[in-house]
């Protein structure tokens, strides 16, 4: 729920286009070629999550700012705690 709640908090913001899609083949949306070629920013969670897609996309992230935001896997969707952790690393991130 981490991704689905750092996408909502910055598509709430003037002038921000924000998405997310998951890497696991489980996913409900799972990452492809366009999500790449679309996004300017590619933010994840994890750094295991960053090392899975560059194994996945490598090629295609060569022009991409791929950051780790470093949110650990323990919120539910929206939660305030989560909200708390994730706006300032995403304010900075995309320099708002």
């Amino acid at each position: 729920m981490r991704s689905p709640t750092a996408a909502d908090i910055a598509a709430s913001w003037a002038g921000v286009e924000a998405d997310f899609a998951g890497l696991s083949r489980d996913a409900d949306e799972r990452i492809s070629v366009e999500h790449i070629a679309w996004a300017d920013v590619i933010a994840v969670m994890e750094k295991r999550q960053k090392s899975k897609l560059s194994s996945q996309f490598g090629n295609l992230l060569a022009q991409k700012k791929v950051v780790v935001l470093s949110v650990p896997d323990k919120f539910s969707y929206m939660e305030p705690a989560l909200v708390e952790v994730l706006e300032p690393k995403l304010r900075h991130l995309l320099k708002l």
